[in-house]
């Protein structure tokens, strides 16, 4: 679908969305086109945000910065590691999942509440942002939150459109905070393990107090396509540590001996262990120039495990495991099978289950989100009715 509409300034926006709801024309809002999830969109017209862009404020030593929502995310983390920071919720690269050839915005990671591996330590996206400026159903612009983190202004407001889709409010700007650039990386890896062993390791090892960031889990069927097939012979069970130099080989020791009593371990140094979590941060195994079905699921930790054996007993998938095994990549084989997926998820205590990728043909009759639950689709519904009331944006996207 080709773009319709570009804004350059917030008051642009504003009045193309009061055009769009006098006449009730529905819009699909893109910043720059990466993620795939919107893509079975039916719409009268593509709004991009993506020359919406450019840094509005940085200081760094209260660590927030404001920016434009069409602002490319790598042109923030450019500027951030001048400073030695960074965004500790490691947002997604998506191109190397949709095939996408734009630049991911900074208004599309909240708006997705894209949140890598360090979710576990550091928080989600929202988690991270302060304020916003926003353009509601009506063409009406808001802003809610502020630039310093003791600024608690509207944070709900804030939390609620984060992760959103673009259902509620076209996004115009956004304050977030940022944090420092760890000095040191290095990984614990866990080599032999099965699935199921691998979750009770990686429950045991969060336990402890070693500060570990990220844990993951990669079967025999991906390990070797993540850091160009160096990892160990065998699954691979990896923990991160991050922080001081000393402290982080002083961790490691202690890791290292702590894990060995249940199979051979390997320390990946500072260069190959940010290498890898930036793999497992883009789903680098699954980033194969296909439209393979993928989900990305997410469930209580102990049952990631037990959600892809019953799958695999039913039909073809493959699978890892981040988030200490609460988020599961799955590429189906064949058949998204969103049924299935779905009843399983159920089966085992619940959780959510997104269709991140598959063909157009899928895409328009597989729903890209867990359904909702009926109390929960009567909130959802009267929150839409508040900011969008003639529902234009991304219509049908969240149910």
């Amino acid at each position: 679908m080709n773009i319709d509409f570009e804004p350059q300034t917030e008051d642009d926006a504003a009045a193309i969305v009061r055009a769009a709801a006098q006449r009730s024309a529905r819009l699909r809002i893109q910043g720059g086109g990466t993620r795939g999830i919107c893509a079975a969109i039916e719409a009268d017209a593509v709004l991009s945000t993506r020359k919406l862009s450019g840094i509005v404020s940085y200081n760094p030593a209260e660590m927030t910065m404001s920016a434009l929502a069409g602002t490319p995310a790598s042109e923030i983390e450019v500027k951030l590691a001048e400073h030695r920071q960074m965004l500790a919720f490691e947002p997604m690269d998506p191109r190397g999942l949709s095939g996408a050839t734009g630049e991911p915005t900074i208004g599309g990671v909240f708006a997705t509440n894209s949140s890598g591996p360090r979710r576990l330590s550091a928080g989600a996206a929202r988690d991270h942002l302060l304020g916003l400026r926003f353009v509601n159903g009506e063409g009406i612009v808001i802003k809610s939150g502020g630039r310093v983190m003791k600024n608690v202004t509207g944070l709900d407001l804030v939390k609620l459109l984060a992760g959103a889709h673009g259902t509620l409010g076209l996004m115009t700007e956004v304050t977030f905070k940022v944090l420092p650039l760890p000095p040191a990386s290095a990984t614990i890896v866990l080599s032999s393990l099965n699935d199921a062993e691998a979750a009770g390791a990686m429950a045991r090892v969060m336990s402890m107090p070693s500060e570990v960031s990220s844990a993951a889990h990669l079967p025999e069927s991906v390990r070797g396509r993540f850091i160009s097939g160096r990892l160990p012979d065998g699954p691979a069970t990896i923990f991160r540590l991050e922080g001081l130099p000393a402290t982080v080989s002083a961790r490691a020791e202690k890791l290292t001996s702590a894990c060995a009593v249940a199979g051979p371990v390997t320390v990946l140094e500072d260069q190959d262990s940010r290498a890898l979590w930036r793999e497992v941060r883009d789903v680098k195994p699954y980033a194969d120039g296909t439209e393979r079905a993928l989900w990305c699921v997410s469930v209580a930790p102990t049952v990631g495990h037990q959600l892809v054996a019953a799958l695999r007993l039913e039909t073809g998938v493959d699978a890892f495991y981040d988030w200490q095994g609460g988020r599961v990549w799955l590429r189906m084989e064949a058949d998204p099978e969103a049924d299935l997926v779905r009843r399983f998820i159920k089966a085992l205590g619940g959780g959510h289950a997104r269709l991140m990728r598959a063909s157009s043909a899928v895409r328009a009759v597989t729903p890209a989100f867990e359904p909702e639950t009926p109390a929960v689709s009567v909130l959802s519904a009267r929150l839409r009715e508040k900011f969008d009331p003639k529902g234009i944006f991304n219509p049908g996207l969240m149910g």
